[in-house]
């Protein structure tokens, strides 16, 4: 399953809610919903965390509740962090990388006629790719 997300214990088998941990996620969902950075709403909830762990605890989907573990927040509280990230990555141009068009080969590829027969059936099948010739017809974009 992997890591034990903050907030929770396994304890026999089963998720259980650690609530000092659980009342600290739910003032970073709070405290970021009501205009706090990501580092911010993490300080002043007592857990002081790199903004990365932060935005990773915000999109966690497990704090709503699933088949393993069980609900620290509502749904409700979960969407309007995501809106408010939606909201705040788009005002900084921060809505995804743009990606380089990089140019790919067309390959043709000639195979010449085998002059030479192998006992070895992997000694031949070397010979035989060691025939295929690939040239570059043409640059897509």
């Amino acid at each position: 399953m992997g890591h034990t997300p903050y907030g929770y214990r396994i304890k026999n088998g089963v998720a259980v809610i650690v609530e000092d941990e659980a009342e600290c996620v739910r003032r970073i969902f709070e405290n970021y919903i009501n205009g706090m950075s990501l580092r911010e709403a993490a300080k002043a909830a007592g857990h002081p965390i790199v903004h990365s762990s932060v935005k990773r605890i915000l999109t966690r989907v497990c704090y709503c509740g699933d088949d393993f573990y069980p609900a620290i927040i509502d749904k409700a509280l979960f969407q309007q962090a995501g809106m408010e990230l939606k909201k705040r990555f788009a005002s900084m141009n921060r809505t995804g990388k743009t990606s380089r068009v990089v140019p790919k080969p067309q390959t043709e590829f000639v195979f010449s006629a085998p002059e030479r027969c192998f006992d070895d059936p992997y000694e031949q099948a070397e010979y035989q790719y060691s025939l295929i010739e690939s040239k570059v017809v043409k640059w897509q974009k």
